[in-house]
């Protein structure tokens, strides 16, 4: 469920197709995300799981979709 919900985020932000996005997806890599991509990305991700603010050090460890899924799994339990 939490991946499902990344995807569509991050399929929106990006305008691709949902079987475009999987775990193993690189914001850098795979999606060419900027600084600003990824700060909307990460916005758009504490707004929708309602975790409050994403810290810096966080956000260095994120670097695939299934590692946002398995950050805000965490966050959630």
């Amino acid at each position: 469920m939490v991946f499902e919900k990344i995807r569509a985020i991050i399929c929106d932000k990006f305008a691709l197709e949902e079987s475009a996005v999987t775990p193993e997806t690189s914001f850098v890599e795979d999606l060419s995300a900027d600084s600003l991509d990824m700060v909307e990305v990460i916005m758009a991700l504490e707004e929708e799981f309602e975790i409050g603010e994403i810290s810096e050090d966080a956000l260095a460890s994120i670097k695939t979709v299934g590692d946002a899924a398995n950050f805000i799994s965490a966050q959630l339990k």
